[in-house]
């Protein structure tokens, strides 16, 4: 490898990483967090996962749905989640006359509301926001796309930089020399763990990309399907004008069918349109599999209750599977603690590389200014 190239991609990597250091840190601070945001808000506010006495019959959803309109002034439904799980809570979230979301947590077997918080106040709400967009919106987002897109470069970069000349230098570059100098520790700890963490950080950088770019999900679209145009999420209703029926086992209903078109064990997660336009969708997770996030879907009119289509999650394309399966790719949730733990653990070097990146420009800088 000519010395001159090297240089050049050195310098590459270095001003990227000035220019990106600080939002690669709040990235990997923040996706550390998230990796274990269950376990977390679990332990932390438990009355919002787990019921204190386990009952023998449940309340129906419209029964537990009443309650929240009648006390909490709540105006419209906007998720339902249930879970398979006799000991865990419904969760439901909605929205209140002043059409702020409204998180609740739900008693099933008396309709208690256990628990109830603003949406927008909870913890990790504020996490993923700043993990994803900075708190800034559709601004930060696209800073942390870039900035996401930049790491993916300096990956890439870095690799190149750490690649001995000689194969009889491997050994030193794979381990760090720790009664050695700080300067010394310093650039083998930045360049020895990152090699070691270089694929899994490529992994999710690369799943991070289809939450921030449209374009990067269409490539991945083109690549599993041969086409850029995807299914959609989304099942237009067929019933234009609300005929004013009897709503009284309407959620319910809609649970109960879609436990019986899809009859295995699994979560089910109801989701109201935000439009006039689409119907009610329904997931339903398949709980015996060791992958998660692989849910069947129906969806039903958002009036009547009837059922307008079903797909299984084995008739997906390999788009639609691909999509599905980013987000626990992404997390480190894809085989359980195990990769909980793995993706954590890179999630913490990540947010240690612009630092140490930055000491190793600060002494190369003084060496310069001292010659």
């Amino acid at each position: 490898m000519k010395k001159g190239f090297k240089k050049n991609i050195g310098l590459f990597h270095l001003w990227l990483g000035l220019g990106s250091g600080l939002i690669v840190f709040i990235a990997a601070l923040t996706g550390s967090i998230l990796v274990f945001e269950k376990e977390i808000d679990g332990a932390i506010h438990p009355e919002y996962y787990n019921v204190a006495t386990v009952g023998t019959t449940k309340k129906t959803i419209d029964y537990c749905t009443d309650i929240l309109q009648k006390q909490y002034s709540i105006k419209k439904i906007t998720r339902i989640y249930t879970f398979n799980d006799p000991s865990r809570t419904m969760q439901i979230l909605a929205k209140d006359s002043d059409k702020k979301g409204q998180f609740f947590s739900i008693d099933p077997y008396t309709g208690k509301v256990l628990a109830t918080t603003p949406q927008e106040k909870r913890f990790f709400v504020f996490v993923l926001k700043l993990h994803r967009q900075l708190l800034l919106g559709d601004t930060g987002k696209l800073i942390m796309g870039t900035s996401c897109l930049i790491f993916v470069f300096m990956l890439i970069s870095g690799l190149i930089l750490w690649w001995p000349k000689k194969i009889k230098n491997l050994k030193q570059r794979l381990t760090v020399k720790w009664s050695a100098s700080f300067k010394r520790v310093n650039w083998d700890f930045h360049s020895t763990f990152g090699f070691y963490s270089f694929l899994i950080l490529l992994v999710i950088c690369l799943t991070g990309l289809s939450f921030a770019f449209t374009w990067f999900q269409n490539s991945v679209y083109f690549l599993a399907d041969g086409t850029t145009k995807k299914p959609s999420a989304k099942v237009k209703n067929p019933t234009k004008i609300d005929p004013k029926l009897n709503h009284t086992a309407f959620y319910q209903s809609i649970y109960d069918k879609t436990d019986s078109i899809f009859p295995y064990e699994g979560n089910i997660q109801i989701r109201m349109p935000v439009d006039t336009i689409n119907s009610i969708t329904v997931l339903k997770e398949y709980s015996e599999k060791t992958i998660p996030n692989q849910s069947s879907a129906a969806y039903f009119d958002k009036y009547t209750a009837e059922e307008i289509e079903a797909r299984p999650y084995d008739k997906f394309s390999n788009g639609e599977i691909i999509k599905r399966l980013n987000y626990p790719i992404h997390t480190g949730s894809i085989y359980g603690l195990p990769t909980k733990i793995l993706a954590f653990l890179v999630s913490l070097f990540a947010l240690t590389l612009p630092i140490t990146g930055l000491l190793i420009w600060l002494g190369k800088k003084k060496k310069t200014a001292k010659s």
